[in-house]
């Protein structure tokens, strides 16, 4: 597959684009910085651009087959509208270029997935991480109702830890805790739900 991959130096994005390169498919990197592709540029199709710009995000997804968007706010607890802002330009971008493909990095605990969550995660979700949370249930929701050929992956706590490839992928899954799963196994899902039919339309939640 052609793959555009958004937030593709950062620390969920760069195992997509190992293993999109791996598999063999053709990548373009959509990032701020190219030198921070590292060794990676060599092997793949850089582009810098701002994800919260239409006119930047069409022109690079022009012609590709879908947009894996691995976008984060890094340590910051502030959305400050990255995901709001993000999620209107990639829509905007997808549609007048015409990929129809879109899988789109999430979190557990935001939008109807916070009613599923435990105790312990419901008070984290809503206190520490309220503000990105409240932007990412508005993206979201204009990705579900988009049009496009979405999916839309909800994590637990996302961890550094290798793929194991043991991980539960389910329309909702029981909670106990704090439960985690490693950027590498999240990473191999979106690339594997890019890959086939079963997730189109559809939410997955995603956790060990």
């Amino acid at each position: 597959m052609k793959l555009l991959i958004l937030g593709a130096t950062g620390p969920t994005g760069r195992h997509v684009v190992d293993l999109a390169v791996r598999s063999g498919d053709s990548v373009t990197a959509f990032v701020r910085n190219p030198a921070a592709l590292g060794d990676l540029a060599e092997r793949v199709t850089p582009v810098t651009g701002d994800a919260t710009s239409h006119r930047d995000l069409a022109a690079a997804a022009a012609g590709h087959d879908a947009i894996i968007a691995a976008l984060g706010r890094g340590n910051s607890v502030r959305a400050d509208g990255l995901f709001t802002r993000a999620s209107a330009a990639v829509l905007g971008a997808a549609g007048e270029v015409g990929v129809s493909r879109l899988v789109w990095l999430s979190s557990f605990g935001v939008g109807d997935t916070f009613d599923w969550s435990s105790a312990t995660q419901k008070l984290i979700y809503s206190t520490l991480l309220r503000s990105i949370y409240a932007d990412k249930e508005i993206a979201d929701e204009s990705i579900r109702s988009s049009g496009l050929d979405w999916t839309v992956v909800y994590p637990t706590r996302l961890t550094h830890g290798p793929a194991m490839g043991t991980y539960s992928a389910g329309d909702r899954l029981p909670m106990k805790g704090n439960p985690t799963i490693s950027r590498a196994d999240v990473a191999a899902f979106m690339h594997q739900a890019a890959h086939g039919t079963e997730w189109i339309n559809r939410a997955a939640v995603i956790s060990d």
